[in-house]
């Protein structure tokens, strides 16, 4: 495949073998909420999981000698994995009495949870179905402020809400990741601040060659190896 300037070779992201794939595999597991009368928006779900990932990364456990550093770097230090599950009522209720975040949203509402072996996720999440995530916006959404991140997703690839939402935050942890120290304190006691839309395909095409974080997925599900799924459009970003 044609390299990407925008993918640094060692990328999570990156769809050739690297040293990444001779690490222990970790997933970081996201509960949405999705209950039969009230599912949230899609737009709400895919911006509210990319705020999850970003709270859980900014975390205090989640950093220096915190509970959960050591299951991050884990999982930082091999392929970046998401994986979406769906649950409602006493599921929800399970999910939210073990340890992680709840990150709300306009209505929606996912839980993220440190990560776990690829092969070792609680069995509260692991009966949990990945399927039925598909949700809609009632509405177009609303515009959205041109000075604040925007997580663009490629109009060309087709996606559950469930991918749509672990590409978010694969997207939002790229900029994270790209940002200084003064930056994420900036962005993190803003209250994580982000738009999720779909670009127009002319402008798609500005933004994959624009130098901005550009995910591509491992095609471990629903989409073809190297797709370019979303790219990161952080204000701190865009000048550089």
């Amino acid at each position: 495949m044609t390299i990407d300037p925008a993918v640094p070779g060692d990328s999570p992201f990156r769809t050739e073998r690297s040293t990444r794939d001779e690490a222990p595999q970790f997933v970081l597991p996201l509960v949405v909420r999705i209950e039969r009368a009230a599912p949230p928006a899609r737009t709400d779900a895919l911006e509210t999981a990319a705020r999850a990932v970003l709270t859980l990364l900014a975390d205090e456990r989640a950093l220096g000698e915190g509970e959960w550093a050591a299951a991050v770097r884990d999982w930082q230090d091999a392929r970046i994995r998401k994986v979406v599950r769906r649950a409602r009522g006493a599921e929800w209720r399970r999910a939210e009495a073990l340890p992680g975040i709840t990150v709300t949203g306009k209505a929606a509402e996912v839980r993220v949870f440190p990560p776990v072996p690829l092969d070792g996720w609680p069995k509260e999440l692991a009966k949990l179905q990945v399927s039925g995530t598909d949700l809609d916006d009632p509405e177009p959404p609303v515009d959205f402020d041109p000075t604040a991140p925007v997580i663009w997703q490629n109009p060309e690839v087709g996606m559950s809400a469930g991918k749509a939402m672990a590409q978010a935050g694969h997207g939002a942890q790229l900029a994270w990741w790209e940002l200084s120290d003064e930056e994420r304190t900036a962005w993190r006691e803003a209250g994580f601040p982000l738009a999720v839309r779909t670009a127009e395909p002319r402008r798609w095409r500005e933004l994959t060659e624009s130098g901005l974080p550009l995910v591509r997925d491992a095609g471990f599900t629903e989409i073809a190896p190297g797709s370019c799924t979303v790219v990161a459009d952080h204000p701190a970003l865009r000048a550089r």
